[in-house]
Order: C-alpha cells, then structure tokens, then sequence
C-alpha cells in the first residue's frame, strides 16, 4: 500500500529527466525538465514535500540513480517497462505525460519492480555480455572469412571446421588458392579479424571461469553444473543473469526467459501459439543450447564426475535425476516424431524448472 505523500515518476534519458509529482494531501502537481545528474535529480526529489516515492522504467541509463536515491534515504521502484499499464486510446506520446503516467501509477501501486543487482553482480553481468558480444562477433568474423572463400570456389573438406587442422589449412592451402593481390589482402584482413576476436574471447573466458571458481556465484555454478549441457561458462551465465533465483518458481522461471507458449483466449476458444520470446533472451539463448545435450544418450563421462565432485550429495542426485528425465523426455518426442526444434524448446522450459531447483537447493553447499 502506498503510504508516502508524493509520488514521484521520471521519464528518465541519457540527455534529459522529465519529472512530475503529485502530492497526495493538497493534489497539487509538479513538473520539471532535469539534467540527467544524479544529484540534480535527487536535489529536486528532496525539495517535494515529503515523505516521498519515485519510479523510474529500467532502461538503457542503469541502476545508478536508484543507487543515489536509496542512499539518499528516498523509496525508488524500477519499473519493469512491460508490465506498465497504458491506456489503449491514448495517441499523445510526450515525456512529460509519461512522467505524469509513472507518478500516478506508483500511487495506485501499480508499479511491477525489476530486481536491482548488487554493484558487484552487476559487474560480472557486465562481463559475461561482453563474452556474448564476443561470441557474435567471432561467428561474423568467421562468416565474412569462410564466404570471402566461398566466392572463390575454395572450400574446405577435410572435416569439422574452426578447428586446429581446419586453421592450418586457411592459413597454407587456402591462401595458396587465392589469385590477385587484393584478394589475398582482403583474406589476410579477414583472417586477422578471426584471431583478434577469437584471442579477446579467450581472455573473457579465463576472467570467467577465474570468477566462477572463487566468488558469490561459486556455489550457484558447482549446483548448475551436475546438469548436462551447464558448464562453468553457461552456469555463471545463468547465475548472474538470473540473481536471486528466490523469484521464482519452477513453474514460472520458463515464463521469465520466454519459453511458454503464447495464449489467446475469449469465452470458449483458446489458441496457443508459438513462445513468448519475452524475458532474458541470454538466459533463453543458453538454455536452448544446453537442451540439445540432452538428446544423446545419457552416459556419465569424465567430464561430469569432475564437475560433480565440485558439487554436494544432493546436487549430484538431483543433476543425475533431472539429466535421465530430460533425456528420457527427448526419446518419446523422438518417439512420436516430433520436429526436433519443437521438441528442444519443451526440453529447455523443463531445464530452466531444473536448474531452478538447484540453485535454490537448501543445505547444499560444500563443508
């Protein structure tokens, strides 16, 4: 229930801050166009009359004005910009009007919050984006270097490819093959924007799994880790991205990353189409890919006992149940014909309720 006098919402952008408030005993209504300093904007908020709330849309701009108005002493809500009310009918769009908007709804307590990271998980968020960002990078480098090829009737057969061998190969036979000066420019070009990519994904690699072993995450990755397809990498991943797993449920953690099917209902008829999409697209994209490690059949190998020694009892029994069901689930799908990349993302809403209940593992951590 809201209980503070003012309600404050800002239109929040890179350049600019419109502000409205609305004071709860005399109705009055004030407005203002801010610079986007945090202490200006605090400054403002403070001069209301008090005590007051604010609310802001998550955004582009960070956590770091909550993190100003909260030392302040100042209640701040970060709205979660999906789940605002907008009146259907209403064609005006202005900043002002949607900092009006932002004000009235916190005091209806209409307000959905995202959850705010701490500065540190925010941090290793930071870095595991910027390993995501890498990882798209080296897939165009790689993509702009294999059709410069392509064009010129040079292809490779001996195997998989972006291998050891297959790096051998681009570097003697390839460039062999190539005619013109310009060409062979153009492939060195392209080659060297592979490795440049592939040597800084490297680096991002080791900070990771640096982070992973010994940090606040540490336990959370061990746990995640006893599930096929969830290595150091991916688990951190989930880790920091996720937060505070306590959110959630195992019913509702696939709704989060986007992975339910979508609904439309009216009196007796229901549709379902296909996923939201909505939510953590990383989370979902990991997820999607941990999946298709499920369809194998399940054997437990080196690798999993090794990542299961780092992790307690309990989150060895549980990994080693949910890896036998989720395998077990791809074999009757497989069974009954089902597209494959249907069948996947069934298999990854299932896996988030899965890892879900490992990271929320009680009294499973390492003595």
């Amino acid at each position: 229930m809201f209980t503070e006098r003012t309600s404050v919402g800002l239109d929040v952008h890179a350049r600019s801050v419109a502000a409205a408030a609305i004071d709860g005993v005399t109705g009055e209504l004030f407005q203002s166009k801010l610079t986007p300093s945090h202490e200006h904007v605090v400054s403002w908020v403070q001069a209301l009359p008090g005590p007051v709330a604010v609310t802001y849309e998550a955004g582009p701009t960070g956590f770091g004005l909550y993190r100003h108005l909260a030392a302040a002493g100042i209640r701040c809500e970060v709205a979660a910009p999906s789940k605002l009310q907008k009146p259907s009918g209403d064609r005006v769009k202005t900043d002002a009007k949607d900092a009006i908007h932002l004000a009235r709804l916190l005091r209806l307590d209409e307000v959905t919050s995202v959850a705010i990271p701490s500065v540190d998980q925010e941090a290793a968020r930071d870095l595991v984006r910027a390993r995501e960002d890498c990882r798209g990078d080296l897939m165009r480098a790689r993509h702009r270097l294999s059709k410069l090829l392509l064009r010129h009737g040079v292809v490779y057969y001996g195997g998989a490819a972006w291998t050891g061998k297959h790096d051998v190969w681009l570097r003697q036979e390839a460039l062999s093959q190539l005619t013109g000066r310009a060409t062979r420019l153009a492939f060195d070009s392209d080659y060297e924007a592979v490795l440049t990519v592939q040597a800084r994904r490297d680096r991002l690699n080791v900070a990771i799994e640096e982070m992973a072993a010994d940090g606040e995450f540490t336990d959370v990755v061990h746990r995640l880790g006893c599930l096929r397809g969830v290595g150091t990498l991916t688990g951190f991943a989930l880790a920091v991205e996720v937060g505070d797993w306590h959110r959630f449920t195992g019913n509702s953690i696939g709704s989060f990353v986007g992975l339910v099917p979508s609904e439309y209902s009216s009196g007796s008829s229901c549709v379902q189409g296909s996923i939201t999409k909505t939510g953590n697209t990383h989370v979902r994209r990991l997820l999607v890919e941990a999946a298709w490690h499920h369809r194998p059949r399940y054997r437990i190998g080196k690798t999993m006992r090794d990542r299961w020694d780092l992790a307690p009892a309990a989150a060895r029994s549980r990994g080693d149940a949910g890896n036998r069901r989720l395998h077990e689930r791809w074999v009757r799908f497989n069974e009954r014909r089902k597209k494959p990349t249907v069948a996947n993302i069934a298999i990854a809403r299932e896996l988030a309720g899965w890892c879900w209940s490992l990271a929320v593992l009680e009294g499973a951590s390492m003595p």
